[in-house]
């Protein structure tokens, strides 16, 4: 490897390093391993969070905060419970991998947040987000992401609590 191109390597890193640590929005999540149903799993009825739903949700609200927070504004979370939409039924012999959405088995996520700007708060509270309506949600059949319930529930919750006019 040419020097011109470890030099340009290090800036490439440095400045991704740096966007990292200067996020609009910080998630975290507190005993992720004690979440009610976090887990895309297909083995049953296991307690807990699996990376891909930590990551793909810590993603997509990241996202969201660049969409909603004004500039300037930072945005802490810390997700203390998740329950995702639907259900695994393991005694459908046939159909034990499949997710299983119904009217009672809504998304929820419990969650602390702390809207800063300047370093000065601005808000901070408790919020437990659900969609006891997600089955009506316009375009959910035809959506592929496993987390669409998820998602849009925080879609609107962004957009509530943090969309300026």
């Amino acid at each position: 490897m040419s020097g011109a191109t470890l030099a340009l390597l290090m800036i490439a890193t440095s400045g991704q390093s740096l966007a990292a640590t200067n996020k609009a929005v910080e998630v975290n999540y507190k005993n992720p391993e004690s979440f009610r149903d976090a887990s895309l799993s297909t083995t049953g009825y296991e307690r807990g969070a699996d990376e891909f739903v930590m990551k793909d949700l810590r993603s997509y609200m990241e996202g969201l905060g660049e969409r909603y927070l004004k500039p300037g504004q930072q945005l802490q979370i810390e997700v203390r419970d998740i329950d995702l939409a639907g259900r695994y039924e393991p005694w459908r012999t046939n159909a034990s991998q499949v997710r299983f959405m119904r009217d009672i088995t809504w998304p929820s996520i419990n969650l602390h947040y702390v809207l800063k700007q300047n370093s000065q708060v601005l808000k901070q509270a408790d919020a437990q987000l659900s969609d006891k309506f997600y089955l009506q949600r316009p375009g959910r059949a035809t959506h592929s992401d496993r987390l669409y319930a998820e998602k849009a529930m925080l879609d609107d919750w962004f957009r509530t609590q943090f969309a300026h006019p």
